[in-house]
């Protein structure tokens, strides 16, 4: 048992962090670099884990399969997020990326076939709504400005990573990690493109200081990497609701570490949507509880 919360509260800060260095590398590096950079070393991170482990996949029956969870899972939410991050504070950025399981509640019924959104699955969703007003109401009252666009770019990313996951339940047949190879690697290929294409007409610099290239190396290595074979371990010793716990602490951890290490003024708005936000995914959270514990009766 206490091995799971330690791994629950290694996941939360993994991903929490994430955002801290991602701001460090945006400052010398252009988003499609950062967003590609993290993808590669993720990539190559799972399956180096894959041969250590053993882990032998059978013939990829379906690349367009993975190419499609890759674009929605890595590819389109790994660059979207980069790119909004410019225009936000990192506390804010690690609130709006708590948003994604509000998506997955909303769209579930749309591609889990069978799923249907409950009352507190609602009231969560409206809840989580409420945060986001309450985030974005500066931007709001001064008008759309790159500020609320930054911010719906980071809300796009919420929602492709949680329709991703949402998609994963199709290929539950595969190993985890397996799973998460084989996605990672069709996402490295597309942003490798991407960055084929885009660099030769940016005219942002690339300056490759040793705090960008550790950022991305590290973002990578963990959030790309680590996070996922951590993930995958406790989904299979606790169970998926068990895992899901992360959600809490993601922007949690996010805000925190804005403060400590960025010593960014977190705005009483900030705050409230927060704990707004934190408090929707509670509801959510307690709503799923019953739902599990009858499907390990079964």
């Amino acid at each position: 048992m206490l091995r799971n919360y330690l791994t629950l509260g290694a996941i939360g800060l993994i991903w929490g962090s994430q955002f801290v260095f991602q701001e460090r590398a945006l400052d010398d590096l252009p988003p499609v670099i950062v967003s590609t950079g993290r993808a590669l070393i993720g990539a190559l991170f799972i399956i180096l884990l894959c041969r250590l482990l053993g882990l032998k996949g059978r013939p990829l029956h379906s690349w367009k399969t993975y190419h499609l969870v890759g674009f929605l899972e890595a590819t389109l939410p790994f660059f979207s997020l980069a790119w909004g991050q410019q225009f936000l504070t990192t506390a804010e950025t690690s609130i709006l990326m708590g948003a994604a399981p509000f998506f997955a509640i909303m769209l579930s019924p749309l591609i889990v076939a069978g799923a249907r959104i409950h009352v507190t699955g609602l009231l969560s969703v409206l809840l989580g709504f409420a945060g986001l007003l309450v985030l974005f109401a500066p931007d709001i009252m001064r008008g759309l400005d790159i500020g609320l666009a930054g911010g719906l770019a980071v809300l796009v990313s919420a929602a492709s990573f949680a329709i991703a996951v949402l998609m994963l339940k199709r290929l539950s047949h595969e190993h985890p990690l397996l799973l998460a190879r084989n996605i990672i690697s069709a996402a490295c290929l597309q942003l490798l493109l991407l960055s084929a294409v885009v660099l030769p007409f940016s005219d942002q610099p690339v300056h490759w200081s040793a705090a960008a290239a550790g950022s991305v190396i590290y973002i990578g290595a963990t959030a790309s990497g680590l996070a996922y074979f951590l993930y995958a371990a406790l989904t299979r010793a606790a169970g998926p609701v068990f895992a899901s716990l992360s959600n809490y602490l993601v922007p949690l951890v996010g805000v925190v570490m804005a403060t400590a290490f960025n010593h960014e003024n977190i705005t009483f708005t900030t705050w409230v949507a927060l704990f707004t936000i934190m408090a929707a995914i509670g509801i959510n959270q307690i709503g799923n509880r019953p739902q599990t514990e009858a499907g390990k009766a079964e």
